[in-house]
C-alpha cells in the first residue's frame, strides 16, 4: 500500500453498504463516504492544489472530517489537521509554517480560520454548509487516488507547543498506515461489528490512528461526538452500541465522577483503552468495576503515529504499566549521558520503528536535535521490569528537585487520586529560595465531597518519604485542560 486512503477506498469496496461514520443524524455508509471523498479530491485539483500541497482543515468531530481527510490524502496532497478551538493568532502561526495551498474549516471557527488565512491569499471552504454540498454534487468523483510512495509525507500534526512555538511532525504514508494496521489487528482486534468511539479529538493523533483510521482498516463504525462530555458520551455508547471506547486519562475519571449517577449503561462495550496521558492506577480500577470491562494503558506521542507501546490483549496487564513495544517498535531507556540504565532504573524513553516520523517541517536543528543515533528522543522518564513492560515515571521537564531529592509528580499524584474526596490532581514544583524548589498539588474534588487542604496534605505525608509530600495544596474548581483532555501543568504553574 502506498496512500494512506487505499484504507479507505479498500473499505468501500468490501463493505460499501455498512455504516462508516456517525454523528447523532448523520450518517455515511463507506460507499457515500468513498464517493463524497473521491468528489473533494476532484474539487481540490479543481482549485490548483498539486501532490505534495498543504491543505490546513480545522473541523471538529463531524462526518466531513473524514470526508477532507481522505479526499485531501486522495489528491496526493498532505493534510494538516487543526484543533478547531485555536483563535485566528495561533491559526495564523500554524498557516504561516506550512503555507497550505488551501484551507477547509466548519462553521463554528470559520471566523477566526478566515481571518488568518486572509493576508495570506489562501482561499477558505466550510464544511457543513450547503454550499458545501452543493460543490460536492457537482464535482466528478477523481477516478483514481494519487500514488504516495511509502516515505512520502501524509500528515503534519502541530505539537502542543509546551516548550515553543508548536512544530509540525512530517508523518508518513507508512508511519500512520503501519501503526493503524497494529492498532486494529494486533492490540484492539476490530472487526466490522465494532462500533468505534469517537470522542477523542481527529485532529490529534491519537484520535486519527487508533479511531478513524483503526476503523475504516477494518470496515467498522465510528461514531462522532464533537465534544466530550460524559453524559452525552454514555448515551451516544447506549444509543449506537459501542463496543470500544477511546479515552485520555480525565474523560475517565469524568464516566466516573460525572456519569455514574445517570444510570447509563453500554451494554454492548467490551473494551476501554487509555493514552495521552498516565492513567492512575486508582481510576483505572474503578473504571473497571463500575462498568465491567477491562482497560488496555498505552503510550506513544505525536512524532509516533502515535502508538509504541501497549499492554497486550491475551497478555498480563500491569496497572500502572504502558505494556510492551508494539510490533515494529523498539525502546531503549537511556541516562543523561545516553547510556542504557539497568532493568529497574529510570532513563528517557528513546523510540525507533516505523511509526516515527521523518522529521519536523521546515525545522532542521530541532529534527537533530530530536534524534540520537537514529533514535527519537522522548523526554519521558521510564523503568522497564524484568519482563519488559514499561512504567512511565513522569515528564524530563516536570522532575522536581528538592533539597537534592528527585520527586516525580506522577508518583504523588497516585496518592493524591486514593483520597476519597480528590477527583483530579496535579503536582508541579515551584521555585524555593532553600530547597531549589517546592512539591506543589493543585487538586479537584469530587461532586458533594469536601476536604480541608490541610487534610489532604497530611494524608499523602503519612504515605511518602519526607521530601516528597507537596507542602503547598491548592484546592481549585477544576482543573485546566486541553484540546485532547490533558491537564495543563504550565497554566497551574502560572497561578
Amino acid at each position: 500500500m502506498t496512500n494512506l486512503a487505499t484504507l479507505l477506498v479498500t473499505a468501500a469496496r468490501e463493505h460499501g453498504d455498512r455504516p462508516a461514520v456517525r454523528q447523532g443524524g448523520d450518517r455515511l455508509t463507506y460507499e457515500r463516504l468513498g464517493d463524497a471523498c473521491a468528489r473533494f479530491a476532484s474539487l481540490l485539483g479543481e482549485r490548483g492544489v498539486r501532490t505534495g500541497d498543504r491543505v490546513a482543515m480545522a473541523v471538529p468531530n463531524v462526518v466531513d472530517f473524514p470526508v477532507a481527510y481522505y479526499g485531501i490524502l486522495a489528491a496526493g496532497a498532505v493534510v494538516v489537521p487543526l484543533n478547531p478551538l485555536l483563535k485566528s493568532r495561533e491559526f495564523a502561526h500554524v498557516l504561516g509554517d506550512c503555507e497550505p495551498r488551501f484551507v477547509v474549516t466548519a462553521a463554528s471557527c470559520a471566523g477566526e480560520v478566515t481571518a488568518a488565512a486572509a493576508p495570506t491569499g489562501r482561499p477558505c471552504l466550510t464544511a457543513g454548509t450547503e454550499e458545501f454540498a452543493q460543490l460536492l454534487r457537482e464535482a466528478e468523483p477523481l477516478r483514481s487516488i494519487v500514488e504516495r510512495a511509502d516515505h512520502d509525507t501524509a500528515v503534519i500534526l502541530y505539537t502542543s507547543g509546551t516548550t515553543g512555538a508548536p512544530k509540525g511532525a512530517e508523518l508518513t504514508h507508512r508511519n500512520l498506515a503501519a501503526n493503524a494496521r497494529t492498532v486494529a489487528r494486533g492490540i484492539l482486534r476490530i472487526d466490522r461489528d465494532d462500533v468505534v468511539f469517537g470522542g477523542l479529538p481527529l485532529f490529534h493523533a491519537f484520535g486519527q490512528t487508533c479511531a478513524l483510521n483503526a476503523a475504516v482498516s477494518a470496515g467498522a463504525t465510528l461514531t462522532l461526538l464533537p465534544r466530550f462530555d460524559a453524559g452525552a458520551a454514555l448515551e451516544t455508547m447506549a444509543r449506537d452500541g459501542v463496543t470500544l471506547f477511546l479515552g485520555v486519562p480525565t474523560m475517565y475519571a469524568a464516566l466516573l465522577h460525572g456519569g455514574v449517577g445517570m444510570g447509563i449503561r453500554p451494554g454492548r462495550l467490551r473494551l476501554a483503552v487509555s493514552g495521552g496521558a498516565s492513567l492512575p492506577v486508582q481510576t483505572l480500577h474503578a473504571f473497571e468495576r463500575t462498568y465491567g470491562v477491562p482497560i488496555l494503558e498505552g503510550y506513544g506521542l505525536s512524532e509516533t503515529s502515535p502508538v509504541a507501546t501497549f499492554n497486550p490483549p491475551d497478555g498480563p496487564r500491569r496497572p500502572g504499566s504502558i505494556g510492551l513495544p508494539v510490533d515494529g517498535v523498539a525502546l531503549r531507556l537511556l541516562d543523561d549521558a545516553g547510556q542504557p540504565v539497568e532493568v529497574g532504573e529510570v532513563g528517557e524513553i528513546v523510540i525507533r520503528g516505523d511509526n516515527v516520523m521523518k522529521g519536523y517541517w521546515n525545522r532542521a536543528a530541532a529534527t537533530r536535535e530530536a534524534f540520537t543515533d537514529g533514535w527519537l528522543r522522548t523526554g519521558d522518564l521510564a523503568r522497564v521490569d524484568d519482563d519488559g513492560y514499561y512504567y512511565v515515571v513522569d515528564r524530563k521537564k516536570d522532575l522536581i528537585i528538592r533539597s537534592g531529592y528527585n520527586v516525580y509528580p506522577r508518583e504523588i499524584e497516585e496518592v493524591l487520586h486514593e483520597h476519597p474526596a480528590v477527583a483530579e490532581a496535579a503536582v508541579l514544583g515551584v521555585p524555593h529560595e532553600t530547597h531549589g524548589e517546592e512539591v506543589v498539588a493543585v487538586v479537584s474534588l469530587r461532586v458533594g465531597e469536601r476536604a480541608e487542604p490541610e487534610a489532604i496534605r497530611e494524608f499523602v505525608r503519612e504515605r511518602v518519604a519526607a521530601y516528597k509530600y507537596p507542602r503547598r495544596v491548592r484546592i481549585v474548581a477544576a482543573l485546566p485542560k486541553g484540546a485532547t483532555g490533558k491537564i495543563l501543568k504550565r497554566e497551574l504553574a502560572d497561578g
